[in-house]
């Protein structure tokens, strides 16, 4: 069978960073914490986890810990985080991806100005509950043209058409998707300044998974079913080609496929170890 294989497939530079972080740590020998899940894969936590690495779920969790290292995930938290862990006492190792730094510092730095902040993403993401974070004035979230509309629709949403509003964007946004909600602001002749915080990674990812659905007639994307670039990847393949399967890991293969027709395409989130691709690579080359 012939299978085309992603080349952006896999841990991006921030993952791979964080991940490395809590390797690293654990051989300290120190109690290690992760606030929230390192990265959204469930196989790669749940490693962790069987070398002691405890996942803390909240801030009153955070609280209640006076010893060990505390590891910020790739995706970043609020500044409070950072303010409880020194006020704890505890050691703080940052591994959040610094193209989500990169967005917590424009948006400190514009509402600093006064400006409203308008956040293009996923409200319940922990990316975007950090990114709130790190402003001090009013932050909305919003992922779908109707939620925009709704919202410049409704008279009593306190945003004036001469009021500063900046806009930024969570960094595993779909990019074509981000450019069409901004799009509405600009022509309702909104005052906004358009940051584009979507990473390269992810755009590339994005890109390379579009034209490869188009060649195939069966894509696999892999990643964790919490991962939200995995299911933006899976959104944009399946309306390339109408048989495209999302996986966790190889257990999820052998039902899904008996419908593969070749050429395959396979992709996989920001979030998934190159073990699990190789694996699932190396079974359809030999079984379909």
């Amino acid at each position: 069978m012939e299978v085309i294989m992603a080349k952006s497939a896999g841990f991006c530079f921030g993952v791979k960073r964080a991940v490395e972080s809590v390797y690293e740590q654990i051989e300290t020998g120190k109690k290690i914490y992760t606030f929230g899940p390192i990265i959204h894969n469930e196989e790669v936590v749940k490693d962790l986890e069987e070398k002691g690495v405890q996942v803390i779920e909240n801030m009153d969790e955070l609280g209640r810990i006076t010893e060990g290292t505390v590891i910020i995930r790739s995706h970043g938290v609020s500044k409070e985080v950072y303010e409880l862990i020194d006020k704890q006492g505890l050691e703080c190792v940052d591994a959040t991806c610094p193209f989500v730094k990169r967005i917590h510092r424009i948006v400190e730095k514009e509402s600093g100005e006064g400006k409203k902040i308008i956040i293009i993403g996923n409200p319940g993401h922990p990316e975007v509950e950090g990114i709130r974070g790190w402003a001090v004035t009013e932050t909305i979230v919003m992922e779908s043209e109707k939620e925009v509309e709704d919202f410049l629709n409704d008279k009593n949403n306190g945003v004036l058409k001469n009021e500063e509003l900046c806009i930024v964007s969570q960094t595993t946004f779909n990019y074509n998707k981000f450019k069409d909600l901004v799009e509405i602001f600009s022509k309702r002749g909104y005052n906004v300044s358009v940051v584009n915080t979507i990473c390269n990674a992810t755009e590339e990812r994005q890109t390379e998974a579009k034209q490869i659905a188009s060649q195939v007639q069966t894509m696999i994307v892999i990643g964790g079913t919490h991962s939200s670039n995995t299911r933006k990847l899976y959104e944009i393949c399946k309306k390339e080609c109408e048989n495209t399967h999302f996986i966790q890991t190889l257990d999820d293969l052998h039902l899904e496929l008996l419908k593969a027709a070749s050429p395959v395409g396979i992709t996989a989130g920001a979030s998934t170890p190159n073990n699990i691709i190789e694996e699932v690579q190396n079974y359809v080359r030999i079984n379909f």
